[in-house]
């Protein structure tokens, strides 16, 4: 698709006038692994290498780097369908790195990971953004854009809706609050009333789950008030927290609906 208007560059590239040199230092890994099963992990990067055209010797040689630096050199001579998920992903990751390029495409790189895989590749990310390596990374893990992401674009049916760091996002929905469960739903009201007096937004009360959050300002420190006002007028509490807004929050403050239902909407419609 050629553009109707409208100039773009990559590394300094222009996308229309130089797209074979864009294409030679751009990387992707799609959310299924584009490895062979039947090949060894050291034969599909050695085929990778020679797909980027790169000599046999040099080949051989990043084929090496690449399976040390993934931890992969004692499994490099299996074939790939005795591998794990993890190993899988770590070999496809590799792969996307063969002709060492300047931006990698990550297109849902934890999915179907276990939490010590998962927290494994964010460990690999992290390093490949410390050597210089410009990542753009799709996730439906908003934990994972929180601590992998410099900038986030949130996108609800194709478009995008909100972007900045996470910082800014949590910050469009408000600050701290302290959350209070309450062991006598009966004295909710006046939980409301003396919380909503040193509140510094609106207070919300859940007589269902006998719960109040009251929006703050100052830290621990109103946790340690909330409390005292609330013994002071022998109301018992069940349980007390400062919270920080999450990019769930955010998410869901922004569409209405948490994330990993559009992941469920999606897979029902396919």
């Amino acid at each position: 698709l050629r553009p109707d208007s409208g100039h773009a560059t990559v590394s300094g590239f222009d996308v229309v006038k130089q797209s074979k040199d864009v294409r030679r230092i751009m990387g992707l890994s799609g959310q299924y692994a584009a490895v062979d099963e039947n090949l060894t992990g050291w034969e599909n990067l050695y085929m990778f290498g020679r797909l980027y055209e790169l000599p046999k010797a040099q080949t051989k040689q990043r084929v090496g780097e690449l399976l040390e630096q993934f931890n992969l050199s004692d499994a490099g001579d299996r074939t790939i369908k005795t591998y794990s998920g993890g190993m899988r992903r770590r070999l496809d990751l590799a792969a996307a790195l063969i002709g060492k390029p300047n931006v990698l495409f990550l297109d849902e790189p934890t999915t179907g990971l276990d939490p010590r895989s998962r927290l494994a590749m964010w460990d690999v990310i992290r390093g490949l953004v410390r050597d210089g390596t410009t990542l753009l990374l799709t996730t439906q893990y908003l934990e994972e854009a929180d601590e992998l992401a410099d900038r986030i674009a949130v996108v609800d049916t194709g478009k995008i809706i909100a972007e900045g760091t996470a910082d800014e996002l949590k910050a469009q929905i408000g600050g701290e609050r302290v959350e209070i469960i309450i062991s006598d739903g009966d004295r909710m009201d006046d939980v409301f009333r003396l919380l909503s007096a040193v509140s510094t937004g609106e207070v919300q009360i859940d007589k269902r789950t006998r719960k109040v959050i009251s929006p703050t300002i100052g830290g621990a420190s109103r946790v340690l008030e909330a409390a005292k006002i609330l013994d002071d007028e022998n109301i018992e509490i069940e349980d007390i927290a400062l919270r920080r807004p999450s990019l769930d929050d955010v998410f869901l403050n922004l569409t209405g609906h948490k994330a990993e239902e559009v992941t469920a909407d999606e897979g029902d419609s396919a």
